[in-house]
């Protein structure tokens, strides 16, 4: 492995090198808004219509503060957990990003093969190069999902679902809060249709999307089945009936519907729900290690990063994105130590307090050194 694809070890101390390019997440928004114009950027930046769901995303996590314990010896904190039967080095899965091929020419491959050098899990969005056998060959011995929009009948789902599991794929989901498409009302402003809309040809298929398909997939195939969108306990109850190993909570980051909650304000609705029944993953602007501690103290059992990827990839391709884990890793390990756990086995929600958001939440108010001109929250 050359030095530019050196992952570098965990370490809870000071960060190795004083001299590395990116030494703040910020950082790498920074980059990724100078080399990006503005229509790769709104598409980073934006949601959904008045984009309120989007701000509630990153309102419900400043709206959880740490009750930290001390006196406990945490010189060596482990951040890895183990999922799927396998050990990752962070409960971190890079979530499904259409169009990646925007960012990087890389596109998923980059992604994918970024995540798997660290030890991360990458999820591969049907609608984002280089598609599912080229993902295959370009992180072969990554933790892989591949997550479907379904555009045909039954027959097509199933050779999907086939295609996954002959390619090695460690699950297979199903996106089902995207029965319509959303108003994305800043590129509607500047009457720019994005290539990948244009591509989506058969979305009757997706609106018609029902617990049937489900069925289907579970009484055919022995592949781990996740579905992506529940917003609420009845859905994850319905889940869990129909068999389904992991829920997947999320709002689309925001981009689909208006006025929804916050994930971090579904996330524990959901736990309760299931009560054991299937795992959990969730996203929602996941931003810092901050964020992923919350989460997975929450009831989560794997975390989604979204926008940061994007953001990751588009500053440096591949490296961008080890990098952005490597900076998740060392925030990770901090916060677990100064909260007095050594691992998250230890953590629980015992360690989360009700607070009051202090930030005017944007898409990345978490940033509050992030300075970029123009930018257009």
């Amino acid at each position: 492995m050359s030095e530019a694809r050196r992952v570098r070890p965990a370490q809870a101390a000071e960060l190795g090198t004083t001299d590395e390019e990116f030494q703040n997440l910020h950082e790498l928004v920074r980059r990724a808004r100078a080399n990006l114009n503005q229509n790769a950027w709104d598409y980073i930046a934006g949601a959904s219509e008045s984009e309120t769901t989007m701000r509630r995303n990153r309102m419900a996590l400043d709206e959880v503060a740490f009750r930290p314990r001390v006196l406990r010896d945490v010189h060596k904190v482990d951040t890895s957990v183990e999922v799927f039967g396998r050990r990752l080095r962070l409960p971190v899965m890079m979530a499904p990003v259409g169009a990646l091929e925007m960012f990087d020419p890389g596109g998923g491959g980059a992604v994918g093969s970024g995540a798997g050098l660290f030890g991360a899990a990458h999820m591969l969005s049907s609608v984002s190069q280089p598609g599912l056998e080229g993902l295959a060959k370009a992180a072969p011995d990554a933790l892989r999902i591949f997550q479907l929009y379904v555009r045909g009948d039954d027959a097509y789902v199933e050779d999907q679902v086939r295609r996954a599991i002959d390619n090695g794929y460690t699950a297979f989901c199903l996106t089902v809060d995207t029965a319509h498409y959303s108003r994305r009302e800043r590129d509607l402003a500047k009457r720019y249709v994005r290539a990948s809309r244009v591509r989506a040809a058969g979305g009757e298929f997706q609106m018609g999307l029902s617990w049937r398909t489900v069925k289907l997939i579970k009484d055919k195939f022995k592949i781990p089945l996740v579905l992506k969108g529940i917003a609420t306990a009845e859905d994850a109850v319905m889940a869990c009936d129909h068999g389904v190993e992991w829920i997947y909570v999320s709002n689309h980051g925001g981009r689909q519907l208006d006025h929804g909650r916050g994930s971090m304000h579904v996330l524990p609705e959901i736990v309760k729900a299931v009560a054991g029944r299937a795992k959990i993953m969730v996203d929602g602007s996941i931003c810092r290690g901050t964020d992923i501690v919350k989460a997975i103290a929450s009831g989560a059992d794997l975390v989604g990063i979204g926008r940061m990827q994007c953001c990751a990839l588009a500053a440096k391709g591949e490296e961008g994105i080890v990098r952005l884990l490597e900076l998740l890793e060392d925030e990770t390990i901090r916060c677990l130590g100064l909260l007095g756990v050594t691992s998250f086995g230890e953590l629980n929600a015992s360690y989360l307090h009700p607070a009051t958001a202090t930030n005017l939440p944007h898409v990345f108010s978490s940033f509050p050194l992030l300075e970029i001109e123009p930018y257009r929250y």
